[in-house]
């Protein structure tokens, strides 16, 4: 899949991340998908850097791609764990 929606913004709170993307659509991702982000600092965290495909996270070594969010995927799926259902995604604004 590839889109031409981007990110703009992203803010994480306690459980989730929040991806405002171009198009005005926001996605809500559990935090939970991305063990990395959420056994990081909320200041690791903050040093987030947008790019035309996604997110990166220097500090955690950990990349989101927009289009994987979209699909409801994790950027990098657990060895031996089913992939993520759709259910668990959260798209404000579509």
């Amino acid at each position: 899949m590839s889109s031409s929606v981007r990110a703009k913004a992203v803010r994480l709170d306690q459980d989730s991340i929040w991806v405002e993307l171009s198009d005005g659509r926001t996605l809500g991702v559990p935090l939970a998908w991305f063990p990395r982000l959420l056994q990081g600092s909320a200041e690791q965290r903050e040093q987030v850097s947008i790019s035309s495909r996604g997110l990166h996270w220097e500090a955690l070594d950990e990349d989101m791609f927009i289009d994987s969010l979209l699909l409801g995927e994790a950027t990098r799926p657990v060895p031996g764990r089913l992939p993520k259902p759709l259910s668990w995604l959260s798209i404000v604004g579509a």
